[in-house]
């Protein structure tokens, strides 16, 4: 009997693994095997991905918590808490410098502002602000946590690389720039589009009683994702790698907070 020969995976499988590995590196405080050779060069595109993956640990989390009976305030706040410790707080401290550059009137300053690693009274009161906002519209989430959870978090990150695709970065040397550098449109766009839709679509298969308020959520979360890159860039005549996080951190607080709308959960 001859023995199974052992292939090497194509080479396109392995460049894709590897930037995949290298955007969950960056994105997350998650361990990757030091043995891959790691690829940074368009880990935004994989953004998407990465928040299906994190919200869906996120969700696993939750649904234990409950399965422990553990009260929904207390368990939604666990779950804000893991949100934060699992992305290393990376999104939050861009949301924090960002309101720290807002906050200036000459708009000259606001760059310098934002580069500087100090938090100001604006940037601590935005990390409460939000923190209390997710950690309250989670608790009046009751149902669909599991599918919720990721979603935000896939189309926040969509968003994301709407702001990196579309608007202009701002800092020449600023750590975000890698991002916009190679990026190829549309593909790396509708990669993540397809994604969250794709995790969209396989909810409503299993549900499809709730499929109007599915698609509704879906529709909220898809102009959320978009006006919140514009705010920004509005503001600030661009992007920078701390409003790539703003836009992430505030897309699903937005998102969050309009979900505990019951015409958008569901409650006709």
């Amino acid at each position: 009997m001859h023995q199974l020969a052992h292939y090497p995976p194509p080479p396109a499988v392995l460049v894709n693994l590897n930037s995949l590995l290298a955007a969950l590196t960056f994105y997350t405080c998650f361990p990757v095997s030091p043995n891959f050779q790691l690829d940074f060069a368009r880990i935004a595109r994989w953004a998407p991905a990465i928040g299906l993956l994190l919200g869906g640990g996120l969700g696993l989390a939750d649904l234990g918590l409950d399965w422990l009976q553990m009260p929904i305030l207390t368990r939604s706040g666990i779950v804000v808490v893991l949100w934060m410790w699992w992305t290393g707080g990376l999104h939050l401290d861009g949301a924090m410098d960002t309101a720290d550059g807002l906050a200036v009137q000459d708009p000259d300053r606001r760059l310098t502002v934002m580069s500087d690693s100090v938090t100001g009274a604006f940037g601590a009161m935005v990390a409460v602000v939000i923190i209390l906002l997710k950690t309250c519209a989670l608790s009046e989430i009751p149902d669909d946590r599991l599918w919720i959870l990721p979603l935000v978090a896939g189309w926040s990150r969509w968003g994301q690389v709407l702001a990196i695709a579309f608007y202009p970065y701002l800092k020449i040397q600023g750590k975000g720039a890698f991002h916009r550098q190679g990026m190829k449109l549309p593909q790396d766009i509708l990669l993540g589009l397809a994604l969250v839709l794709t995790v969209t679509g396989w909810q409503i298969y299993l549900q499809p009683a709730n499929w109007i308020s599915i698609a509704l959520r879906s529709l909220v979360s898809s102009g959320i994702a978009v006006l919140t890159g514009y705010y920004f860039d509005r503001r600030l005549g661009g992007h920078t790698g701390d409003t790539y996080g703003a836009v992430v951190e505030w897309t699903e607080t937005f998102i969050l907070c309009l979900y505990t709308i019951p015409m958008v959960n569901g409650g006709w």
